[in-house]
């Protein structure tokens, strides 16, 4: 076990609705997650939730030195090992909620893409307006915003719920294939297009 997996387990033993998975993410997790950043340009690029790095990694690769990338992390071990693991990546150890704060304290206007591998479905219906609120209200009018589901946690109620709340703050909401070679398996949800 690397020392971020065995990190990641303790801080989910620990805390358990705000790491909310027992293992990192997937390599093929993490490139569906991050299918819309552009290929071109200087996107601002927002990740939420970004634990030991699977998605961070995968983001990297894809801007190869474009761009601004925030990563926002609200666990502070997994924060610290996040900036020792990505000294090219703007870390910042805070709440999601504060993403428009963010922003501009860094001098960047709005997110294009924002990435999130937060895990929604545990979280009361409350928090997950509230950090959606913060999402789109932090995004351009074209950005796209993607996160994850795990297959087993789609019959709960505030999975359901979840899902309607993208539905009322996106104008197009998709839900890609599963992931089976995730643990747990998962599938992706793509959002475009933040409604007012």
């Amino acid at each position: 076990m690397s020392n971020g997996t065995a990190l990641f387990l303790g801080q989910f033993l620990r805390s358990p609705a705000t790491i909310g998975a027992l293992a990192p993410s997937s390599r093929r997790l993490a490139s569906a997650v991050c299918a819309p950043i552009p290929e071109r340009g200087e996107p601002t690029v927002v990740e939420l939730g970004p634990g030991t790095g699977s998605f961070t990694t995968e983001i990297q690769q894809r801007l190869a030195g474009r761009g601004h990338h925030l990563a926002v992390e609200l666990n502070a071990p997994l924060a610290r090992l996040l900036a020792e693991r990505f000294p090219g990546v703007d870390v910042a150890h805070a709440d999601a909620a504060r993403l428009g704060e963010l922003l501009r304290e860094r001098g960047l206007r709005q997110a294009d893409v924002v990435v999130s591998g937060l895990p929604w479905a545990a979280f009361p219906e409350d928090v997950q307006r509230e950090l959606l609120g913060a999402v789109t209200g932090a995004m351009c009018p074209g950005a796209a915003f993607t996160t994850f589901s795990y297959v087993h946690a789609v019959p709960l109620n505030s999975a359901r719920r979840f899902r309607e709340l993208l539905a009322e703050r996106f104008e197009e909401v998709v839900r890609g294939s599963t992931v089976w070679r995730n643990t747990p398996p998962a599938f992706v949800f793509h959002a475009r297009r933040p409604r007012a």
